[in-house]
């Protein structure tokens, strides 16, 4: 697997070695073993899926943690990320508005030894910290533009947003020091919809 995210432009040693270090097979079902280390989302239950490695490994390596960040999840699912996540961190915060999951997820972090906190919900603005990375791991069709306010100047946003139906562009945000943010795209995948309280620009 780590061959092939290498192939398909994963660049970050540190990235790569975490991709390397989490079982994937952990947080899918014995079903689905077999194909825990394929390049392809696989259903996790409850309409959710858990994503694609490269899509994981591509957009953790945008968020750029050097291990002194604090990093929020928003849509954890498995916990697969959020795994990921602690390989390069060492303060993760996720959240998952699944009760079900969320616990599921605690339970398989626990017996791996991941520091990352897990919290049952759908609404950011219920946590007062601030963040120095934040990504998301579902598909916006209104960008939550109070999630940016969330971010310390200097950090990163990474967010799939709706591209008319034909998917979602991975979008990153960093926080300039004078409230201004500068936007690029970092690639296309699906997601499953982001689902808490929206609001238009």
């Amino acid at each position: 697997m780590v061959e092939k995210l290498q192939q398909k432009g994963i660049t970050s040693g540190s990235v790569l070695e975490a991709m390397l270090n989490v079982p994937r097979h952990m947080f899918v079902s014995d079903a689905l073993c077999y194909r825990a280390y394929d390049d392809t989302s696989l259903p996790i239950g409850f309409g959710q899926t858990i994503s694609t490695p490269s899509v994981v490994a591509s957009m953790v390596q945008s968020l750029k943690l050097t291990g002194d960040e604090k990093v929020l999840e928003i849509g954890s699912g498995s916990g697969y990320q959020a795994a990921v996540l602690s390989e390069l961190s060492e303060n993760v915060t996720a959240m998952e508005r699944i009760p079900e999951l969320a616990e599921r997820s605690r339970a398989v972090l626990g017996s791996l030894g991941c520091n990352v906190k897990i919290l049952t919900g759908d609404d950011f603005n219920d946590i007062e910290s601030v963040f120095d990375r934040i990504i998301v791991a579902a598909g916006v069709t209104v960008m939550p533009y109070d999630l940016l306010e969330k971010l310390e100047p200097g950090g990163i946003l990474v967010i799939p947003v709706n591209e008319n139906g034909r998917g979602h562009r991975i979008k990153r945000f960093v926080r300039k020091k004078d409230n201004d943010f500068f936007e690029e795209v970092i690639g296309m995948a699906t997601f499953v919809p982001y689902i808490t309280a929206e609001r238009p620009v």
